[in-house]
């Protein structure tokens, strides 16, 4: 049967909204509603301060978009962020006091050590990849490892892990997360079919990634390693703000333009003071797979240079080979398939010099101050 917005919209007539009065679709605080294989994703924008009081709202939406026909799922979230144009008009934006920054304390994943983002300034340079064979090398230096995929426009974790099918429902909205190569892995490519497009905005994203953080069974883990969608947006703030990061490691290949944007995003994990791991320069070399030459196709050395230049480690090479890209593509990463082999080596070399950053420094941060000018 088909789910169509409008009969979403007819059942959460039935829900008053955060006034206790209006219908749910006239208070103004209902985002984009997606509906994606049988599945329905909104959220409702609230006062943070009466998010405890609201949850019933929640879960009573929830139910409400449960209930239509066709339906397999709902997930509604609530957020502080008002849908543009609904409502009242917003305030004028005030200066950042020592409230503001109390209200921006973070708050640890229960069990888990040590955070990490693997990020990247744009895409394309490798970054899921890397972020994939760096878990499961952190694992053989002897770590407990979770791997979470907050690129929700383009999930990569379920085909590298090759995993398929849904997270169980633990208890409440408690989601357990798969398992592959011995480490827990959490997508939004777990609950979307892999060719489906997440048409969402902001608000829906960073609800999304808050979910996956904190309503998924992660357990004791001494790293969680956050695979990071490209760029310096919503993701990386929630990210930033949301959980104390013990440090971020930046992807990029050697050539200039993938450089450039590597730098963007350092300045702004340094901005919201998270550390920076390193620098990991991808596809540093051309290995040609039938003679063994090395060939610099794009450019060689710059990611080493520019973190000289920086002032942040260089964490190491990983060569741009035959081998990794269909390994990766077959959901048999490197570290696992041919762990004895050189690129597994690679990887190996950098996880030992993160896991030896991790141990050397402290499990928490405070929370950044962020200043937008």
């Amino acid at each position: 049967m088909m789910v169509t917005r409008e009969t979403i919209l007819e059942h959460l007539a039935k829900v008053a909204g955060p006034d206790g009065k209006t219908p749910l679709p006239q208070s103004g605080a209902l985002s984009e509603i997606v509906v994606q294989d049988g599945k329905v994703y909104f959220s409702i924008a609230i006062d943070p301060a009466r998010s405890m009081e609201l949850e019933p709202m929640r879960r009573a939406a929830e139910a409400a978009a449960a209930s239509v026909p066709g339906v397999s799922q709902a997930i509604v979230t609530l957020t502080s962020d008002r849908p543009a144009g609904s409502g009242p008009a917003a305030q004028p934006p005030r200066q950042p006091g020592p409230r503001a920054a109390a209200a921006q304390a973070k708050v640890a994943v229960p069990g888990v050590r040590h955070i990490i983002a693997v990020a990247s300034g744009k895409g394309g340079v490798g970054k899921s990849t890397t972020a994939c064979n760096l878990a499961l090398a952190l694992a053989r230096t002897g770590l407990s490892v979770g791997v979470l995929d907050a690129d929700i426009y383009g999930p990569s974790m379920p085909r590298l892990f090759a995993l398929k099918g849904r997270p169980q429902v633990m208890s409440g909205r408690t989601l357990k997360p798969l398992e592959g190569y011995g480490l827990k892995v959490m997508s939004i490519g777990f609950l979307v079919d892999e060719e489906a497009a997440m048409i969402w905005r902001g608000p829906m994203v960073m609800s999304a990634i808050q979910q996956m953080l904190r309503e998924v069974a992660w357990g004791e883990l001494d790293v969680l390693v956050v695979d990071m969608p490209p760029g310096t947006g919503d993701a990386q703030l929630t990210m930033a703000q949301a959980v104390p990061l013990a440090g971020a490691v930046i992807v990029s290949t050697p050539q200039d333009l993938a450089l450039i944007d590597a730098r963007r995003g350092i300045a702004m994990f340094r901005r919201v003071d998270v550390p920076i791991l390193g620098i990991v320069e991808n596809m540093s070399t051309f290995i040609c797979p039938h003679c063994g030459n090395a060939s610099e196709i794009f450019g060689h050395g710059g990611a080493r240079h520019e973190a000289e230049r920086l002032g942040v480690p260089f964490l190491g090479e990983v060569p741009l080979h035959m081998t990794i890209r269909e390994k990766s593509d077959a959901g048999l990463p490197v570290v696992v398939s041919e762990p004895d082999g050189p690129h597994a080596q690679a990887y190996l070399d950098i996880a030992r010099k993160i896991a030896a950053a991790l141990t050397g420094g402290t499990t928490g941060r405070a929370a950044p101050r962020i200043v937008i000018e």
